[in-house]
């Protein structure tokens, strides 16, 4: 089974760290990472930047939208990602909790499925 590590984590946070904590907080993640790579259970990983280059793009009907970050509704922010595969449902959360982002934000244990199935919903 292949499960998604979301790390979710307060917006402004990375601002309250000096450049030394960022720096090891990053290497620390990618040992992590690594770890998983190691154990043939990591398909991908990223970091994503914050939210203030990002857009938010919306097409619905009768409502389409663009919008630039950063955005002042926000109060979390996705800030990476660890794609785990071959993993039971348990050893995705186990993993999670192992994570180091674990220590300063939510780590989101998600099963990838397809969006019509409501069995894992």
């Amino acid at each position: 089974m292949s499960y998604m590590l979301l790390i979710v984590e307060p917006t402004g946070q990375r601002a309250t760290r000096t450049e030394a904590q960022g720096r090891e907080a990053y290497a620390q993640m990618q040992a992590f990472g690594e770890s998983l790579r190691a154990q043939g259970k990591l398909s991908a990983v990223a970091s994503l930047a914050g939210l203030g280059d990002a857009v938010r793009v919306s097409e619905a009907p009768g409502a389409p939208r663009r919008l630039d970050g950063p955005f002042a509704e926000a109060k979390e922010m996705v800030g990476g990602f660890f794609l785990l595969d071959g993993v039971t449902r348990d050893e995705a959360i186990e993993l999670a909790r192992r994570c180091p982002a674990a220590q300063w934000a939510t780590v989101e244990v998600r099963a990838l499925a397809p969006c019509f199935d409501e069995s894992r919903a």
